[in-house]
Order: C-alpha cells, then structure tokens, then sequence
C-alpha cells in the first residue's frame, strides 16, 4: 500500500465542520421567528384618554328653546260702531301717545234703552277702578325703586372700599334694575288704564246723547311705541271692540319659555339664567321673573302629550345688539336650578352604568381599575363626586369596549 493513500477514517476525521454552523444559524433563526411572533401576538396597551379628578364650581341647568316677547303690549280697539278708515300705519312703525291712527264715524245712536245705558256705564266705572289700581300701582313700584336706587348707590360706596361681596353687589344692581323696570310697566298699565277709561266714557256719550251721530271720533294710540301689527287695514264697518292694532315697546324685552313641569318645580323666582342663541357672540344674563302656576298640555314632535310650564324672565343689562330683537324671535334658554362653588367633580364622558351603580375605570399602575362612585348633580359636561374616588385621581375618558378590569393601558398622546 502506498504511503501516499488515505485510509477511509482519516478522510472522515478531516471533514470541514461547515454543515454544523449551518444548522446552529438555522435553528437560531427558526428560534429567533418564534420569538418575533410571541412578541407580536402579546397583548398591547390600549391607548386612552385620561381625565383628572379635580374641584370646582358646578351649576346645574334646565335647557330649552324660548322665544322674545314684548311685555307691554296694547290692541287698540274701535271704542263705538262705525264706518272707520283706512288704516295707513304699517307694522314696524313708530307711533307716539295720542297721535291718531284713524277716524270713525258713528252710525246712528242706538235707542236709548236702560239695558245698554247700564252696561255703557258700567264699562266706564270698570274703566275708573282700573285707573286707580294703576296708579296706586305705579305709587309702590316707584317707591320699590326709590329704596332700590338708594341702596345700590350705598353699596357703590361700599364697593369702593372693599367692604362687600361681588355676589351681594351684583344682588344690588339687578334689584335696581328690576325695580326701574316695573315702575316703567306700571307707567305703561296707567296710561293704557287712562285710554280705556277715555273709550268707555266716549261709548256712554253716543248712547246719551243721540244727536252726536255723525260726529268724527279719532282713535288715537294710547302710548309711545311701534306697531306689532294692523289686524284691521281696510276702510269697513265695524263694531265696538273690533281690534285695529297692537302697539308695543321693543326695548321692554321679556323671554318665555316652555319648561316640563317636572323640571319647572326646581325653578324658582330670581334664578340666574342665560340666553344663548340670540345672535349675538356672547350670551345675555336674564333673571326668572315668574313661573306661571298652571301648567298646559303639548304635544311634542314625537307625538308625547307634554305637561309644560311658561317661564317668563327679565334681561339684565343687555348690550347694545340685544336691542334688535324683536316680538318672538327665537333664542336658547339655559335657566340654573342648582348650583354649588366647590364640589368635587369628574368628566361625565368618564361615567359608566352597570346595573343600578356608577363606575368608572381608574388609571392606576399602568392599568384600568373598576370602581364604583357615587354621583350627585351634573350639567351633562361634569359631574359632582360624593365618594369613590379621590382628588387627583386619573380616570379614563370614554373608555373603548377593549377596556375591561385590569387591562394595561397607555395615555394617548395628542399631536
């Protein structure tokens, strides 16, 4: 044999160890594809937003369309039977107390029996005692005012040393406000008291007095106002009573609003209320001024039968702007029924039910922890905290289904 030949094992014992790299990278990347999937399918935080318990103030509304009204208001009526003339007012103008807005002429005088001699009389007595409870009327409102105005000048006073409270100053102005505006409605109800007294007295005239058929009579405008509307336009014969126009003040701006009586138990006179909607860029400050004590029925757009309650409030030194609004133009009301300057408070949108308890998922750890909470008051945006929770705490802000006890979950950041 030659010394040059291999023997078969040492062939063998020469071999190169490639195969066995090639399998060691082999199992390492079929290793390393495992853990990649693992890794894949582990379960991710959920990203949340999180919302932070905090106190503050809290006032509760009653929120419901409303419309503009004109307080004072007055139709003007033909006072006897006649052929009248054209009306030539339009709606939207201006008119002045006693400026004549047309002329009747009286057919002729009705028999003079005792029956309507009475009753032509009896207006007129009507007539009388209306005057007086007018002016007597008048007589407070302007002594509520005096007293009103005079304590607002001593809390100006007051104010300007710091000796008051914002609340009791703001208290002050809106009572001279309001009473400044009763006393200019009490001028208005005697003056039309005295319109009328002067129409039943002209009615009791055609009757005693027969030969004062043919006579003219001027129908004139018994305050300063605008025309609301002519009911009346065209040149016919009429009777007494007949409406002709309805004459207002637009700058006497009340707001009416048609509240459910369940939520109209809570409100009550002087209540703060806004009025949003309007026009305007900001929201006017109004005052309630009467809840009407019988209710109506209504049915709603969803054909419920409703039990609603008119809400009548007064505004508060409106702006400049406010002064074009007019007879029932629509507006927002937001009427407050509760309100409280420190509670403890938490985002509604962090609110869940189950059942008949509140609970919401607190960020604790990382995770999503259920808690239940005791709710009281809310305003749709926050609600009041009684217990569960303290201050400070996170909780998540409309938490997707995903969310369950105990999840992992990660703050959402907001580019």
């Amino acid at each position: 044999m030659s010394s040059s030949s291999t023997a078969p094992w040492d062939a063998k014992r020469n071999t190169p160890r490639k195969g066995w790299l090639r399998r060691l990278f082999t199992w390492g990347a079929f290793l390393g594809l495992i853990v990649l999937i693992g890794y894949g399918l582990r379960p991710r935080p959920i990203e949340v937003e999180l919302g932070e318990i905090k106190r503050g103030p809290l006032t509760v509304h009653v929120v419901e369309e409303g419309k503009t009204r004109i307080r004072n208001r007055y139709v003007v009526a033909a006072p006897v039977s006649g052929q009248m003339k054209r009306v030539t007012l339009r709606a939207g103008d201006s008119v002045k107390a006693g400026e004549v807005i047309t002329t009747i002429e009286p057919t002729l005088a009705p028999l003079l029996d005792p029956r309507s001699k009475a009753q032509a009389e009896a207006r007129v007595k009507v007539a009388e005692a209306a005057k007086m409870q007018a002016e007597q009327s008048l007589t407070m409102a302007r002594t509520a005012e005096k007293f009103a105005l005079s304590n607002w000048t001593r809390v100006q006073a007051l104010n300007e040393r710091g000796s008051i409270s914002v609340t009791d100053r703001e208290n002050a102005e809106r009572d001279a406000a309001m009473r400044q505006q009763e006393v200019r409605g009490a001028e208005f109800a005697l003056k039309v008291a005295d319109f009328e007294l002067q129409q039943a007295t002209a009615a009791l005239v055609q009757i005693e007095s027969p030969d004062t058929a043919g006579a003219i009579i001027e129908v004139s405008a018994p305050v300063s106002g605008r025309v609301l509307r002519v009911q009346q336009e065209s040149s016919v014969v009429i009777t007494p009573g007949t409406a002709i126009v309805e004459i207002g003040d637009p700058a006497d701006i009340e707001i009416e609003a048609e509240i459910l009586s369940r939520d109209a138990i809570a409100i009550k006179p002087k209540s703060s209320v806004l009025i949003e909607q309007w026009g305007g860029d900001a929201p006017l400050r109004a005052e309630v001024r009467l809840v009407e004590p019988a209710a109506f029925t209504k049915v709603s757009a969803l054909g419920v039968e409703e039990q609603r309650v008119l809400v009548r409030s007064d505004l508060l030194n409106p702006p400049e702007a406010a002064t074009l609004l007019g007879d029932r133009y629509r507006v927002e009301v937001k009427i407050a029924i509760w309100h409280s300057d420190d509670v403890m408070l938490v985002p509604a949108g962090a609110l869940f039910r189950e059942g008949s308890e509140w609970k919401t998922f607190i960020f604790r750890d990382g995770k999503a922890r259920t808690t239940t909470v005791e709710v009281g008051h809310t305003d749709g945006r926050m609600s009041e905290v009684l217990k569960g929770i303290t201050l400070g705490d996170q909780v998540l802000l409309h938490p997707p289904d995903t969310v369950k006890d105990g999840v992992e979950v990660v703050k959402r950041v907001t580019q």
